[in-house]
């Protein structure tokens, strides 16, 4: 099975430096540069997104000859690239940042010549068993041979448009077209806002284009999808504090293409997304946990970390999250992959997938990270994380935990909180296959 990304790949910079001053001659901070991090933008971000999610992923864009392109090669790894000669140079998005802050955005780059498409992009696209076009408006979804190949492809496999506002519409067909609120309102001429807006500015893109279902992403309310007639589904997000909203969009549609390609409902694949948006952009989301540690030790909080495998999600399990919660000020659940617990629990285990029980703890409040790991126990990972405080619910002592002589390299403590008798995934897992 395999997802092809049909778009204008970029290279984003993160130029990462601290503000103590301001320039004498004008009112403007002095970024002081500690590091530049290039990152994979536009359709390459897409792109790497889908391929992180375990989907066999091509790549099908227009590249330059310069060094900024190899670097940007060189992001896509873990991409099959099929790409065309651009005719100018890679499109380079510069922000400058200081801390959690962005203060400016420097763009470069690019031509005003088309790219064009190669026999191999388009046999690349006649194979895919689904598309995601990443349209950031130069040139790639314009061009009418690739068009005329989307529209054939949009009548064989689902086909998600994200699109842009300086793009081309979408073609007839398409499985789900995810414009964000602004662009559905300006593309149908819809005036107000909210959900009403959203709902009658899909409806008109729907029908215009003769689109199968349109989801208009509402930022941190989550996205209305409309599959016609009058039906709307309002799909909400999770509450996350947003570290940086940059890729929320590309998030979304690349969560929603790799679950159409598994065969996942549509409405289902748009909740998925969802999720995984509001988890990519959060200060307590997976896209770099290890980010969101550096935040709260930078105020000067305290990490505190639990673990297990938190197969079906009981009681005993609430209140030992909740507790370990209140001992600081944020928590990070070192989770059991599904074959950590399949050789700790056997072959029956896990009754809920890796995925699905992750989801299950960043739905509740008192948990801000999730992070999975491979092996028997979390001791490597909590080597690489150094939470000042682990904690363990049962009849242990600190003494005889795995973990405490870990902690104990780095100052870090070990404590355990009260044990509830009774609650256990394994009995509610009996339960559940006795005879009625």
């Amino acid at each position: 099975m395999n997802l092809v990304v049909v778009g204008d790949a970029l290279l984003d910079v993160d130029v990462v430096g601290s503000v103590n001053r301001v320039c004498p001659d004008g009112p403007a901070p002095v970024l002081d540069l500690e590091a530049e991090r290039p990152r994979a933008g536009g359709a390459g971000l897409a792109a790497v997104l889908a391929a992180a999610d375990g989907a066999c992923t091509t790549l099908v864009t227009a590249l330059a000859d310069d060094a900024e392109a190899a670097v940007l090669r060189s992001l896509l790894d873990a991409v099959d690239v099929v790409a065309s000669r651009s005719p100018g140079t890679t499109v380079v998005k510069s922000r400058l940042r200081a801390g959690e802050h962005s203060l400016a955005r420097v763009d470069r780059g690019g031509s005003d010549e088309p790219p064009t498409v190669s026999d191999a992009m388009v046999a690349a696209v006649r194979r895919a068993d689904a598309v995601l076009v990443s349209d950031y408006g130069r040139g790639m979804a314009a061009d009418p041979r690739l068009r005329d190949l989307l529209a054939a492809a949009a009548r064989r496999v689902p086909v998600v448009w994200d699109p842009h506002p300086c793009g081309p519409e979408p073609v007839a067909g398409v499985r789900l077209f995810t414009p964000n609120l602004s662009e559905a309102r300006k593309a149908a001429s819809v005036a107000g806002a909210g959900l009403d807006a959203a709902c009658r500015a899909a409806e008109t893109l729907r029908d215009r284009y003769r689109l199968q279902a349109v989801a208009v992403t509402l930022g941190n309310q989550g996205a209305l999808l409309h599959l016609g007639g009058r039906t709307s589904v309002v799909v909400p997000a999770p509450r996350v504090a947003v570290l940086d909203p940059c890729g929320a969009g590309d998030r979304f549609a690349s969560s929603v293409a790799v679950n159409l390609l598994r065969g996942v409902a549509l409405d289902d694949a748009v909740a998925h997304g969802v999720v995984a948006a509001a988890e990519f952009v959060s200060v307590r989301g997976t896209r770099d946990p290890r980010q969101s540690l550096a935040v709260v030790r930078a105020r000067g909080g305290t990490v505190v970390a639990t673990g297990g495998c938190f197969d079906i999600l009981h009681t005993g399990h609430a209140r030992t999250l909740l507790a370990a919660r209140q001992l600081g000020d944020f928590l990070v659940v070192c989770l059991n992959s599904d074959a950590s617990v399949r050789r700790l629990k056997g072959s029956a285990r896990p009754l809920n997938n890796e995925r699905d029980r992750a989801e299950m703890l960043r739905a509740l409040g008192c948990v801000d990270a999730v992070v999975l790991f491979d092996d028997d126990t979390p001791c490597a990972l909590l080597r690489e994380l150094r939470p000042d405080v682990w904690v363990k619910g049962g009849d242990y002592s600190a003494e005889t935990l795995p973990e405490t002589g870990v902690l104990a390299e780095w100052g870090g403590r070990s404590v355990v909180v009260p044990y509830h008798a009774g609650r256990s995934t394994t009995r509610l897992a009996d339960l559940l296959v006795q005879p009625r």
